[in-house]
């Protein structure tokens, strides 16, 4: 019964906040940006898992390092990429993690993972930004792996107050003229 209830949780708490909203919008609104971040919550209902926090193989961690000068010296559409290749490959550690046709509580936690990212990504690519030269997703960095759920968490949770978090406040100009 418990299990049914956090199914359904997380079912409903994983869904974008709105259909409707745009992803300049994202960008205006820290709240809505803080609201979306579901690692705290995640990582709560990973303590009554009961010892579900590892994992049965490897998952590649997002690059979180943030050298602040070479930071500030990439395009959006780097910075952007760099963001986008940190996710991809986190959702597809995720995904290979949480086998299709398995049950249990960490597995949840998963899912609602694959769909939370799933919508940073969704955000993230239909996000217009100014004329450039097309940049391909790629990586800072060598990523390294981990088969500890609360890894995985903490590394998120550095990618989205990081990276992104520094990115969308680079983009707050834009909020003026909206």
């Amino acid at each position: 019964m418990a299990l049914s209830r956090l199914l359904l949780l997380c079912m409903v708490a994983s869904e974008v906040w709105d259909a409707e909203t745009k992803p300049i919008e994202f960008v205006c609104n820290k709240g809505a940006r803080r609201a979306m971040n579901i690692v705290a919550e995640v990582e709560r209902a990973l303590s009554d898992c009961n010892g579900s926090a590892t994992l049965p193989t490897p998952v590649q961690l997002p690059c979180t390092e943030l050298h602040v000068a070479s930071w500030g010296n990439k395009s959006h559409q780097e910075k952007r990429g760099d963001i986008v290749a940190s996710l991809r490959l986190l959702i597809e550690g995720v995904k290979v993690v949480r086998a299709p046709g398995q049950a249990g509580c960490a597995t949840l936690l998963l899912q609602r993972l694959e769909n939370n990212i799933n919508n940073y990504l969704l955000i993230l690519t239909n996000l217009q930004l100014s004329q450039g030269p097309v940049v391909s997703p790629a990586m800072s960095c060598v990523p390294r792996g981990t088969q500890s759920l609360r890894t995985v968490l903490s590394s998120y949770n550095q990618l989205l107050s990081g990276k992104l978090e520094r990115f969308m406040v680079n983009l707050q100009d834009r909020c003026i003229s909206q």
